[in-house]
């Protein structure tokens, strides 16, 4: 597994990969030298180890990688894209300007002959055929990164007053500013909850809340700010709902799925990824993006109803075991393994 190590490489080396540490490369890097650095390192990487395939992940690897692999003859490339991102959800027009410079370079990397591309929902699987040029045959459906569903099955145990659970990196997309909106809202109608933000900033996110911010919601008394947590099994367990307003053109996001395999019913906006998650209604409710009021209303209707809240949480697991279970997932993603290497 090659990546940016940091203190992870112990972690890597105990699930059974070899760590490699990755030095060029960065999320985020404007000096053009430094990106052609990068991929640079990875045409070393794979020249040195001579993979039979290599499966990239996220927007960058995806990218730079797929240079690399071709450069370095790798002859199978799997191409995670694990949601569009803000280029592609935005509408603002930074996004809009460098999506037209990221579109082509995409349609280079993931419509190379060995290699075959994975999305977690569907508005991916269309926008990467129907606006970037990628065939069909070149795509696969893949629901999520999976949940192991053995760490979600320790019966339910809502605290009191019940927690309304935002869990996730502290960045502006994920919905941190529209979820605080929301709790003052109902504060101010004197609902009896806890709001709860579970996560760490993301310093090197240009839209990354600052802990200083966070502090001062947490002092306010509008949330409580937790930070970085690993127990998230015990807090979705504890939680009467779990509410993700984000808008940041995910694959499918990993809290949804480990909220639904926990039982706990969901708030979140209807955008990609989310809508693959949730049926609303049934295991959920979705609500149009950035109507804090309609996400004010629909946390409230299921805090006034312990039992729909129960019956949504019922729901949301059998989904996941249908659907979005670790096992699931690694099958799907050997089997496209298999399919390229038989090539």
């Amino acid at each position: 597994m090659a990546t940016r190590l940091g203190e992870k490489a112990d972690a890597i080396a105990g699930e059974g990969f070899m760590p490699i540490g990755l030095e060029r490369m960065r999320r985020s890097g404007r000096n053009p030298l430094h990106e052609l650095a990068s991929i640079a390192e990875l045409v070393k990487l794979y020249r040195s180890h001579r993979p039979s395939i290599v499966h990239h992940v996220a927007m960058k690897p995806v990218l730079y990688g797929s240079i690399a692999a071709r450069l370095a003859g790798v002859a199978a490339i799997v191409n995670n894209v694990a949601g569009l991102g803000f280029v592609f959800a935005s509408k603002a027009v930074y996004a809009q300007t460098l999506r037209r410079v990221i579109a082509p370079l995409l349609r280079f990397a993931l419509s190379q002959r060995q290699a075959l591309t994975i999305v977690q929902n569907r508005d991916d699987a269309r926008v990467l055929a129907d606006e970037i040029g990628v065939t069909p045959d070149k795509i696969r459906l893949v629901k999520g990164s999976g949940v192991d569903l053995a760490q979600f099955s320790q019966v339910r145990r809502e605290s009191s007053p019940p927690i309304v659970l935002l869990a996730s990196r502290m960045i502006k997309e994920k919905g941190v500013e529209d979820f605080v909106r929301a709790a003052a809202r109902l504060r101010d109608k004197n609902v009896a909850a806890r709001f709860v933000l579970a996560g760490a900033p993301d310093p090197e996110n240009p839209h990354s809340i600052p802990e200083a911010v966070l502090r001062q919601y947490h002092e306010d008394g509008l949330v409580e700010w937790w930070g970085h947590r690993d127990n998230i099994p015990e807090i979705i367990r504890e939680a009467a709902i779990v509410c993700l307003p984000t808008t940041y053109g995910e694959g499918i996001p990993k809290t949804l799925i480990e909220a639904a395999a926990g039982e706990c019913p969901i708030v979140t906006y209807d955008v990609p990824g989310c809508r693959e998650i949730v049926t609303d209604g049934t295991n959920g409710m979705l609500v149009p993006a950035g109507d804090v009021g309609r996400l004010a209303e629909a946390i409230a209707q299921l805090l006034a109803n312990p039992e729909q809240r129960r019956l949504m949480g019922a729901q949301g697991r059998k989904l996941v075991q249908a659907e979005f279970s670790q096992e699931i997932v690694v099958a799907q993603t050997l089997a496209i393994y298999s399919e390229l290497l038989a090539q």
